[in-house]
């Protein structure tokens, strides 16, 4: 028997939108902020359309009349300016925690323990603080600080070795199945792999993936065929230039990332093999500027934003006990097809 949807819980933006006001003008309603200016004749249409739409009005006055309001997220990370993973997983979180009426601050440490003992000795002892995100730039296993031993927080885009808790991470092998196995259903063989740097995780389990679609379809795996790069464009054309130069050049190629895929693409030209006529070409992560190559490149999306929310709304659901169960989730990586892919010529 299939369940009925579980309804959707009201939002703020809901009550704003019926109401005609801001979001920030809702939030200084329900949560009774003094010292706000507005109007009674606001204050009383926004709280009677939050009633009428089922939002918890009187959940929000008991927690006004508290000293302070638990609602307050810190999201920790290594790194933001690298790549734009950080700030997508990022908006994720902040957009989640706005529906639950809570903020998300960010701090980033690159890594040093200093600084990362000097946020922890600010923000923990905050009285509006309900918990901590810890995230990283790189998939991999963390010690979770020993600072946070007394704090809720779930781990984003890493996992603890003693898993006690909560973390999401990206399903990477399944990305890399998902990405060889499009090429092979399109009728391709012969498909070279162009990974990033072997000891970052998430090249090795895209390399499994590869591995393991190759080998569902028979295809032997054939170690001339894969080469390592260091996830740049100019490293993606000189490694797929060095595959198309073999004697039996493959006819796809996989890349771990759409900024190695975008220098296959312009390899492609040099040797005037159009894609994907000649060459098939497919790509990881769904930047935006994936749609925009010529032609638009097949990729795999990594599920950034996501897990962000996934994080979030996990983290907001243990404090205020939801669920309490510990949960390590590994989200899809799906395949976004776009024009790169073609059968290959007779």
């Amino acid at each position: 028997m299939t369940r009925p949807p579980r309804p959707r819980r009201p939002t703020m933006t809901d009550i704003a939108k019926l109401a005609g006001v801001s979001q920030s003008t809702v939030s200084l309603v329900i949560n009774h902020m003094s010292g706000a200016k507005v109007s009674k004749v606001t204050r009383d249409a926004v709280l009677r359309i939050a009633r009428e739409l089922g939002y918890p009005v009187e959940r929000h006055a008991h927690a006004a009349a508290e000293t302070t309001a638990r609602n307050l997220i810190v999201y920790l990370t290594d790194e933001l300016t690298t790549s734009p993973h950080a700030m997508q997983t990022i908006d994720g979180a902040k957009e989640a925690a706005w529906e639950h009426d809570c903020l998300v601050a960010v701090f980033a440490t690159r890594g040093d323990p200093e600084r990362e003992a000097a946020v922890f000795a600010r923000v923990l002892a905050h009285p509006a603080l309900l918990g901590v995100i810890y995230s990283t730039i790189f998939t991999r296993a963390v010690t979770v600080p020993a600072a946070l031993a007394g704090t809720p927080t779930v781990l984003l885009n890493c996992h603890a070795r003693e898993r006690t808790r909560s973390s999401v991470v990206p399903s990477e092998l399944l990305g890399g199945y998902a990405a060889t196995m499009h090429l092979i259903e399109s009728g391709h063989r012969r498909i070279g792999f162009i990974n990033g740097e072997q000891w970052i995780e998430a090249a090795a389990e895209r390399l499994k993936g590869y591995r393991q679609a190759l080998s569902s379809a028979d295809i032997p795996y054939d170690p001339a065929l894969v080469r390592s790069g260091d996830w740049q464009v100019a490293d993606g054309y000189a490694r797929a230039l060095d595959l198309l130069a073999l004697p039996q050049r493959p006819t796809a190629l996989f890349c771990a990332n759409d900024l190695m895929a975008i220098g296959a693409l312009d390899a492609a030209r040099e040797r005037k093999l159009a894609v994907p006529r000649d060459l098939s070409v497919v790509g990881y992560d769904d930047q935006d500027i994936a749609r925009y190559t010529h032609p638009p490149l097949t990729t795999v999306l990594l599920p950034n934003y996501e897990m962000g929310r996934w994080a979030a709304d996990s983290l907001i659901a243990q404090v205020r006990a939801i669920h309490a169960a510990k949960a390590h989730i590994k989200m899809e990586c799906p395949l976004v097809a776009r024009d790169s892919v073609a059968p290959p010529r007779a």
